[in-house]
């Protein structure tokens, strides 16, 4: 049996499909929208007295009660992630993974009313790599891919976006000299697969495209603007801890906002046979190859926005 806020919170979401909220802004809504409904609650609870330590109290009981409410009512659902969020469809998992890769993804509700697509997230994921880890990024288009191998034949062969890491960067000449001529420990190279949303029906497949374009990195990472549901997020942990993939939760309000949710697990040396497979088929892997070289050769690494990210886009 629902209860009266869980009957409350389905209604509301219900009459706005698809639009995205947190505990707090549910709890916010339907305190501004019936407050006498739960003026009530006030008056015979001694540890409530105002409306603000009301509407703490209703967001922590939307939060209590959501595996509940997610069983009761099949057609809500949350995205995962800080802060977790619910909203009301009526489309499968497939469709809206299709919706998504169609038209792109709604924006956060206090961003502009723009669907939000897959391109529009890789300079959003430049801007977190550089000022959070110091990576240097590269956009990688598969449409300058070669077509040797034909149909499919490059398919799942290609990251969205590389990395570079210098961590030599705050060393001594003396020492950047020494690492040079005795090693080729100066950088970490990182491989990242972009997606707009990852639910139930494209969870698996999304998590091995990375495994299966990351197989030459150091570090490679499974990206995702939405993640719908706890299982989905299970399966997630599940994989990555066997196969040593990371999982980033881009925040497409605030890059600065976004979460490295799994770290990756580090390969200690780079394959560069699949490597060299990807710079022979792709020019944009090529480059991403030769700038990695100029570090080497000059000290200086190019900066993440003269990395060719695109421009974001709506």
């Amino acid at each position: 049996m629902a209860s009266k806020l869980a009957k409350s919170v389905f209604k509301y979401l219900k009459e706005r499909p698809e639009e995205k909220l947190t505990a707090r802004q549910i709890a916010e809504r339907i305190l501004a929208s019936s407050p006498e409904e739960y003026e009530a609650k006030k008056q015979s609870s001694k540890y409530i007295s105002t409306n603000a330590e009301l509407l703490q109290q209703l967001g922590a009981e939307i939060s209590s009660q959501r595996l509940r409410m997610l069983k009761q009512y099949p057609e809500l659902k949350t995205i995962e992630g800080r802060p977790r969020k619910y909203y009301y469809t009526n489309k499968s998992d497939s469709a809206e993974i299709a919706a998504a890769e169609e038209t792109g993804i709604a924006p956060p509700i206090d961003a502009v009313a723009t669907k939000i697509t897959e391109h529009a997230l890789y300079p959003l994921l430049s801007l977190y790599l550089s000022e959070e880890f110091g990576v240097h990024s590269k956009r990688i288009d598969e449409k300058c891919s070669s077509n040797k191998r034909g149909p499919n034949g490059n398919r799942w062969l290609y990251p969205d976006v590389v990395g570079m890491e210098d961590l030599g960067a705050e060393w001594l000449p003396a020492v950047r000299d020494c690492v040079k001529h005795y090693s080729d420990k100066r950088t970490k190279l990182w491989s990242f697969e972009v997606k707009l949303l990852i639910n139930r029906s494209n969870v698996r497949e999304c998590f091995f495209q990375a495994v299966s374009n990351s197989s030459w990195a150091n570090f490679g990472y499974l990206v995702a603007a939405e993640i719908e549901g706890q299982d989905t997020l299970k399966e997630l942990q599940m994989l990555c801890a066997a196969h040593g993939i990371g999982l980033i939760k881009l925040d497409t309000n605030n890059q600065a906002d976004s979460q490295v949710l799994i770290p990756a697990r580090e390969k200690a040396e780079i394959d560069w046979n699949a490597a060299n497979r990807l710079a022979m088929e792709n020019k944009n892997f090529l480059e991403y190859l030769k700038l990695v070289k100029q570090l080497y050769q000059t000290d200086e690494a190019k900066l993440a926005s003269c990395w060719d990210m695109p421009k974001m886009t709506g």
